[in-house]
């Protein structure tokens, strides 16, 4: 039997079996918006004293529904019935874990539709983007449980070398507070939550304000599946009063995080010095990835792959390409080429089969976007393509911009070295392979890196020497995103990625 393709961020791409399917959803989905949602704590149906509404950044008159303004008493009691439940959920067999949490990944995939289609309302995702989330979420629950059934649930049996029998064994935590993002509403809360789950800890989750309705959804599965409701507690609302409480509660064990630089900044040294003694905290804060084109690449993959890096998701990706190096043998024809690729890019309403960009988020990023295009004009900067705010017709009731390249800063200059989390791309011309490689490491930020060279020399060097934790070589489908989790492939001729495995204790 023919093994079955997986449905990534590139293959559905040319699946033409998704869209009816979609397209249906679309229109399920939005008959359920408007409704009142609640907080859900040891499993009960749990209203705040405040609400808020959320609306689809598609189209801002479109109301997704209300959500519970979760404050720091809601908090509290979360975090103790996540303490309550922890003792029976860490004593629970690892394998009957394992059998709950592959149970979590069967449901979200039978709803995959349903929640592509509602991660297009609430995050702005288009269809291929938005159903490879769902697909990619699933396939992170079943290689986080693979991955631990391997290990045994990480009791392993030692030498015994004085005649003494020992077992090397890890054990949970505690209860773990688990803060995910608006940019991948799904995935990246269910990769966290599951592996907090399947290793015996209980959770305390706070899905993004932008985009909850995901996140009770991945709550719903998971209780669906079989995970007791005090394991798993939700809070929605702002950041401010969650963390507050659980950088201080002396119950939290723990603090997963994906987000940006100065909320993940802020929790880990709060959480550093109001703890009682160190505790464990994992994060992720985004990144200014780089990517490299040297003067032996097939610039047909690299105005591919850079495109897809940078404008994938409006640019609202850790991952997205940021800023590029091109050797400048063949920078004027790479320069070129990408404009007229980026100029071809359809910008619009994400539900629409043939758009590729759709909003950005929400007015905050907006102004992200023009203060970046004007400071760009002011300090010397050439914009190449885009560079404007779209606001009428289809655009006038969300954020729409066109996907921007610019050329000709000076390297130091903030644009260089601040995540935007919007459309817009850097280009500078180097003289060598060594000159990209210093430049692409003179950041803070290590998250992902990729380049395009067809010398296999070139390419080695390039992994022996970035300093990114995700690294690729001539990856058509994105320069420096798309890692899925087990992929494996050989990088000469086609792609390689590094990709290390993060997994909560």
């Amino acid at each position: 039997m023919a093994k079955k393709k997986k449905l990534t961020y590139t293959s559905l791409l040319d699946n033409k079996d998704i869209h009816s399917g979609y397209e249906q959803a679309l229109e399920t989905v939005r008959g359920e918006f408007g409704q009142h949602y609640p907080l859900f704590i040891g499993g009960r149906r749990v209203a705040a004293i405040e609400d808020f509404e959320t609306r689809s950044p598609i189209d801002t008159d479109l109301v997704i529904g209300t959500f519970q303004k979760g404050g720091e008493t809601e908090t509290r009691s979360a975090v103790a019935e996540a303490t309550e439940s922890f003792p029976a959920w860490r004593q629970t067999d690892w394998k009957e874990r394992v059998r709950i949490i592959r149970a979590v990944a069967d449901v979200i995939e039978k709803q995959s539709f349903l929640l592509a289609a509602l991660m297009t309302y609430e995050a702005g995702k288009n269809r291929f983007e938005a159903l490879a989330e769902v697909c990619e979420a699933v396939e992170m629950l079943r290689y986080n449980c693979t991955t631990y059934e391997e290990r045994k649930g990480f009791t392993i049996p030692m030498s015994e070398v004085t005649g003494e029998r020992s077992i090397s064994t890890m054990q949970p935590y505690g209860v773990w507070a688990v803060i995910s993002p608006f940019n991948f509403p799904l995935v990246l809360a269910a990769g966290m939550v599951s592996a907090a789950l399947l290793t015996g800890n209980t959770v305390v989750f706070k899905p993004t304000s932008k985009a909850p309705l995901t996140g009770l959804k991945l709550y719903a599965a998971s209780v669906k599946a079989g995970v007791p409701g005090g394991v798993l507690n939700v809070i929605t609302g702002p950041g401010a009063p969650f963390g507050a409480v659980v950088v201080a509660h002396p119950n939290v064990a723990g603090i997963a995080f994906t987000g940006s630089r100065d909320a993940g900044m802020w929790l880990q040294r709060n959480f550093s010095v109001r703890q009682p003694y160190p505790k464990p905290f994992v994060a992720e804060m985004g990144s200014k990835n780089p990517a490299i084109v040297t003067a032996s690449a097939d610039l047909d993959k690299a105005v591919e792959g850079v495109l897809k890096g940078a404008f994938g998701y409006s640019g609202q990706k850790c991952s997205a390409t940021s800023r590029v190096y091109v050797e400048s043998a063949v920078a004027p024809e790479f320069i070129e080429r990408l404009r007229a690729a980026t100029e071809k890019i359809v910008v619009g309403d994400p539900r629409k089969s043939d758009v590729f960009v759709g909003p950005l988020i929400d007015s905050a990023a907006l102004a992200k976007f023009t203060d970046a295009v004007k400071d760009g004009l002011q300090d010397g900067g050439t914009v190449v393509a885009g560079g404007t705010v779209l606001r009428d017709g289809v655009w006038n009731r969300g954020c729409y911009v066109r996907p921007t390249i610019m050329t000709g800063l000076p390297r130091g200059h903030r644009l260089f070295e601040e995540e935007l989390f919007v459309p817009f791309l850097l280009v500078d011309a180097i003289t060598s392979l060594e000159e990209g490689l210093r430049e692409a490491n003179a950041t803070e930020y290590g998250l992902t890196a990729g380049i395009f060279s067809e010398d296999d020399d070139e390419v080695e060097r390039f992994f022996a020497s970035m300093q990114f934790g995700v690294c690729y070589a001539n990856r058509r489908g994105g320069a420096t995103t798309g890692a899925w989790q087990g992929e494996r492939s050989c990088w000469k001729r086609s792609w390689r990625a590094v990709l290390p495995t993060l997994f909560c204790p």
